[in-house]
Order: structure tokens, then C-alpha cells, then sequence
């Protein structure tokens, strides 16, 4: 049997992943709302190990069609960069949306807020504490990242550098726990409660994915994978992680520190 090859367009060959796993991620946002609605985990848990299983899946095919067939030629690798930059891009206009709902309840805050922002009785988080820790934190992993993507372009060792980045990255999340664990309210308590975490809830997963990404590639330099001309699959992770940074640069601004 014949293998066809579909290069040099957009695709390397076809692949049942981008259905997969569009249709979970559909699945896990709506086990995320049964949980919301009926306190139940199991939709949920359900689709993100589905989800997680068909990603890795994925990842494999990606890596082994890169790294040893060499289907990554131009035009494949200036397609992923199109799709990469799109999806930040996504991004950008979902976590635009809670901004848009913070600053429309603090700016003209209704009588049922008691007319103040924090609403009455909500007590918020110093600014100048943990999310001051982890802006810091997160800033440096933008350095080391940096640092480790010039030495990759200049043929030097960035195994160091990478793993700082990732171990900073699960530094801050073991921070975010900890101030989770010792707010003084909750998700339920007004527009306030609802939009604090959700947007620091939905960065921190994505700092959770920025951070598998990230120990993802670390494997690869350990293994070999990049050099100083191919090596996307790091970019696209740098690119990511530095999105990430930005948007905590915003939610420590905004919500913890104007609106806070």
C-alpha cells in the first residue's frame, strides 16, 4: 500500500486528532457547567482524560512527522506558525471578555454592590503580597525562557535555562493554590467573586499548559529533538508562555492591584 504524501500544502498527512479533540474540549466545557450547575465531576473528568489521552496522541505524531521523517518542510512549518498565532490571537478575545465584564461592573457599580467596589463585605487580596511573588515569578521565567530560546539559536546548552523556566512556572502555580486557599471569599460573592476567578482561574490553566508545554520540549532538548534552524515546536512554546506572562501582567494590574 501506498503512502501518500500531501506535502507541500498545510497538512502532513490526514490526521482524526484536530476532530478529537475539538469535540472533547466541546464535552469538558460542558462537563465544566454540569459541575458548576450540579456539583458533579464526572463529565468532566471524564472528557479532560479523553481530551488529554488524544492530545498526547497527537503530540506523537507531531514530534515523530518533525523530528525523524522530516515532514516539516517551509510551507508545513509556516502553516503551524499561522495556526499558532491565531490561537493566541483567540485567546487574547477570550480573556479580553472578562476584563470587558470586569471594568463594566467597577466602573459603574449598581446600588446591589452597596455601591462600592470591592463590593461590601468582599475583602480582596493585597496586591502587594503573593500576586506581587508571582508577577515576579513569572516575569523571571519570561527572562529564562528568552535566555534559552538565543542559546538555542547560538548552539548552546539550554537544558538549565528551560528547566528553570517550567520549575518557575510550577512554583507559581503552587502560589496560586496557596491564595486560593486563603481568600476570604469565594466564586459566589457578587460580579466581583465571579470575575476574580475566573480569569485567575482560567490563567492558571493555562500556566498549567504553558507548563506541560514547556517540560515537553525540555524532554526534547534532552533527547535531542532541536537545533538551532528547526525547533517550531520550541518557538510556539516561548510564544505561549510569553502570552501568558502578559495576561497576569493585566490581571495583576486590574484585578488585583485598580480593582482590588
Amino acid at each position: 500500500m501506498l503512502h501518500k504524501v500531501y506535502q507541500p500544502y498545510h497538512m502532513v498527512m490526514v490526521s482524526p486528532w484536530p476532530l478529537l479533540s475539538g469535540l472533547n474540549s466541546l464535552f469538558m466545557m460542558i462537563g465544566l457547567l454540569w459541575m458548576f450547575k450540579n456539583f458533579s465531576f464526572g463529565w468532566l473528568m471524564m472528557s479532560f482524560s479523553v481530551l488529554t489521552v488524544v492530545v498526547i496522541l497527537w503530540w506523537r505524531d507531531v514530534i515523530r512527522e518533525g523530528t525523524f521523517l522530516g515532514d516539516h518542510g517551509f510551507e508545513v512549518v509556516v502553516g503551524l506558525m499561522l495556526g499558532m498565532v491565531l490561537f493566541i490571537v483567540s485567546e487574547v478575545f477570550f480573556f479580553l471578555s472578562f476584563f470587558w465584564a470586569f471594568f463594566h461592573s467597577s466602573l459603574s457599580v449598581v446600588i446591589d454592590l452597596g455601591m462600592s467596589w470591592p463590593p461590601l463585605g468582599v475583602i480582596s487580596f493585597d496586591p502587594f503580597n503573593v500576586p506581587l511573588l508571582n508577577t515576579i515569578i513569572l516575569l523571571s521565567s519570561g527572562v529564562s525562557i528568552t535566555w534559552a530560546h538565543q542559546g538555542l539559536l547560538n548552539n548552546k546548552n539550554i537544558m538549565i535555562s528551560l528547566l528553570l523556566t517550567w520549575l518557575l512556572g510550577a512554583y507559581f502555580l503552587c502560589l496560586q493554590w496557596f491564595e486560593y486557599s486563603t481568600a476570604l471569599f469565594n466564586i459566589s460573592d457578587s460580579i466581583f467573586g465571579s470575575v476574580f476567578f475566573m480569569a485567575t482561574g482560567f490563567h492558571g490553566f493555562h500556566v498549567i499548559v504553558g507548563t506541560t508545554f514547556l517540560i515537553i520540549m525540555w524532554s526534547r532538548v534532552v533527547g535531542g529533538h532541536m537545533s538551532n534552524f528547526h525547533h517550531f515546536g520550541f518557538e510556539a512554546a516561548a510564544w505561549y508562555w510569553h502570552f501568558v506572562d502578559v495576561v497576569w501582567l493585566f490581571l495583576f494590574v486590574v484585578v488585583y492591584w485598580w480593582g482590588g
